[in-house]
């Protein structure tokens, strides 16, 4: 990317944003973990971690067109909208089927259907639209609107939480249902307020020639947050739901260090998008992935230091996970930098490709920590493990994509 002006003043823009959020998304953190039981908490984060690769499949994955129109032709947008409109309610009973298929085959007997459901629903009808709003502002370059729009939702999150701790009744069920209406008002107001004025218009015609990119995007994204949020679920399935907590407590601090980053991520897509291709050779290649290492870990160690000096300063429950911060030291950079590679594909429109990496990390990942915490999970020694089942998948992905990426050159 060139350093000029208008891309650095972008990107300071949708940085400030990931900023506020941070900071908003930290309060809301620290409430509910402080909040619920650990075990609550790891019911909690497995089950909405369930409903974000759920919501994946709403519209088939036509949000990946719908972006790509805003960002290369928007007078276009009022149709493609349309069509994400019908083939989203057309996705509903499948949403509906395959959440009913998780909560048998991975939460009965450890959370009632209802609250399961809840949490489900605020992330396909609630987070999910809030997230195509903050895309198509994003793919416009209207970065502001998409910053104060996730900033606004996160907030109502804060709010949400707030009044669920004073309100006294802290179980799971309540909780649910107070997320559920913190995210459905936050996509009232992004349909409201942050949305394009467009006129929508059905064109059949349009459809199907992108239904390709849609469903093999959507593939993508289902296995990239599968095989993100992979390792919640089997922590759930080998070790329990206390330990599924402090796990998820961990993995939430380290996706926070992820906002940096997520920030130039964007910025490149929409750069590779608009230039066709990825300029600079190796070495800058290298110098990249080093940043987005240092500036990963340097993020984990700020929050290892302030816990060092005030152990309780982000609550009791994050106290307890904070033993698992240093053991993983090196987890945020091999995580991020995935993430980085699984976005320089999506750029080059090498969805099919994206689409066999992702199942190749899923399966790997599945297989190495169901190694680790069979062998090493009593032991207490399986959060030091986790620097080389990530890193192994790093390795996977970077001879992946850069053998790809150099043949496309």
């Amino acid at each position: 990317m060139s350093p000029d002006r208008a891309s650095i003043a972008a990107y300071l823009t949708i940085l400030s944003g990931s900023a506020g959020r941070l900071v908003i998304s930290l309060v809301y953190f620290l409430i509910v973990a402080n909040t619920l039981t650990l075990g609550e908490f790891g019911i909690f984060a497995t089950a909405s971690a369930t409903g974000v690769i759920l919501s994946r499949l709403l519209a088939f994955g036509f949000v990946s067109p719908v972006y790509r129109v805003a960002t290369v032709k928007p007078r276009l947008l009022g149709a493609y909208l349309a069509g994400f409109a019908g083939l989203g309610l057309a996705s509903l009973p499948l949403i509906l089927l395959a959440g009913w298929a998780a909560h048998a085959l991975l939460f009965a007997g450890k959370v009632a259907l209802l609250p399961f459901a809840l949490i489900i629903l605020a992330e396909v009808l609630g987070w999910r639209l809030v997230e195509l709003v903050a895309i198509i502002n994003n793919g416009m370059r209207r970065f502001r609107e998409a910053a104060l729009l996730v900033i606004i939702g996160s907030a109502l999150r804060t709010l949400a939480a707030l009044l669920f701790y004073v309100q006294g009744q802290t179980t799971l069920t309540v909780w649910a249902f107070a997320y559920l209406g913190a995210t459905l008002l936050s996509a009232l107001l992004a349909f409201l307020v942050f949305m394009p004025k467009v006129r929508l218009a059905f064109v059949p015609a349009l459809y199907p020639r992108r239904m390709a990119d849609a469903i093999s995007a959507g593939a993508a994204d289902i296995l990239f947050y599968l095989q993100a949020e992979l390792d919640k679920l089997l922590m759930l399935a080998f070790a329990g739901d206390r330990v599924a907590g402090l796990y998820a407590i961990a993995m939430r601090v380290i996706d926070l260090t992820a906002m940096p980053v997520r920030s130039f991520n964007q910025m490149l897509v929409q750069k590779i998008m608009q230039d066709r291709g990825l300029r600079g050779g190796a070495g800058r290649q290298v110098l990249v992935e080093l940043s987005i290492a240092a500036v990963s870990i340097a993020g984990l160690v700020a929050i290892i230091l302030l816990l060092a000096l005030f152990p309780r300063a982000l609550g009791n429950n994050v106290a307890l996970a904070s033993y698992l911060f240093l053991p993983m030291l090196l987890v945020p950079a091999f995580r991020n930098l995935v993430e980085y590679q699984a976005e320089l594909l999506y750029a080059r429109e090498r969805t099919g490709s994206r689409v066999l990496l992702l199942c190749g990390i899923a399966a790997l990942k599945a297989a190495l920590i169901s190694w680790v915490m069979t062998q090493h999970g009593a032991d207490g020694s399986w959060p030091l493990w986790l620097n080389g089942v990530f890193g192994a998948l790093y390795l996977l992905s970077t001879a992946f994509t850069y053998r790809l990426l150099g043949k496309a050159r």
